[in-house]
């Protein structure tokens, strides 16, 4: 299925230049793997990259420059697709993680063990990752999780199954790049569990009072 929400262009200028958090650059890469549009904005963001290294430019960006360099992304013309991964099948196995998930939590599904959470929500939490968490999660079928926002970054793919929200339905490939303005509460839809890598850089801030005082036993 071809992915229908991307990586926001500021997270591709982070990834380019090696600044994003390594848990958050994990789903990015996952995301990558397969997803054409974002492989082509990736090559763009490289192009931008360079062009800065060619001008020496040392110090932080100023929003001026930042907002600069996001339109340069907008408006340059699509380059060459990136080169896939040598293990990378188009038609891909769906019981088969993205390559880049591999050194955390295998190749297959079928080999994963989970942990439950809470009810109807599994986990797998990657240890020995710096920048954040990165955990796999299986939520059942027409769930509704907590309404919550975010204290920092969050990136998660969805990797089987779908889930809606405010910002519409996410189906097996995309990805929400998410901020800490970002209120949401996802729906899995119903039939097979969802299934999602999800990394982020700072707890989750939940809505419910509920929830807020069971999040220390959850994790998240």
């Amino acid at each position: 299925m071809k992915p229908t929400h991307h990586l926001d262009d500021a997270t591709l200028l982070s990834y380019s230049a090696g600044a994003l958090p390594a848990a958050l650059a994990v789903v990015a890469s996952a995301h990558l793997e397969r997803c054409a549009t974002c492989r082509e904005h990736l090559l763009d963001a490289d192009q931008i990259g360079g062009m800065l290294l060619q001008q020496q430019r040392v110090e932080a960006p100023d929003d001026d420059a930042r907002a600069a360099m996001l339109s340069l992304l907008d408006h340059e013309p699509a380059l060459a697709p990136m080169a896939l991964p040598a293990d990378f099948v188009e038609a891909h196995d769906p019981d088969r993680l993205p390559s880049a998930l591999h050194p955390w939590f295998g190749k297959s599904m079928h080999a994963l063990r989970w942990r439950r959470v809470a009810p109807g929500v599994q986990r797998i939490l990657a240890s020995s990752i710096a920048g954040g968490d990165l955990m796999l999660l299986r939520i059942a079928p027409g769930s509704k999780l907590p309404l919550h926002s975010h204290s920092g970054n969050e990136l998660t793919m969805i990797l089987d199954g779908a889930y809606d929200d405010m910002l519409g339905h996410f189906g097996p490939g995309d990805v929400a790049d998410l901020d800490g303005e970002t209120l949401h509460q996802p729906v899995t839809s119903p039939g097979v569990p969802c299934i999602c890598v999800a990394a982020t850089d700072g707890p989750l801030k939940f809505s419910g009072w509920v929830a807020r005082t069971l999040q220390p036993l959850f994790g998240f």
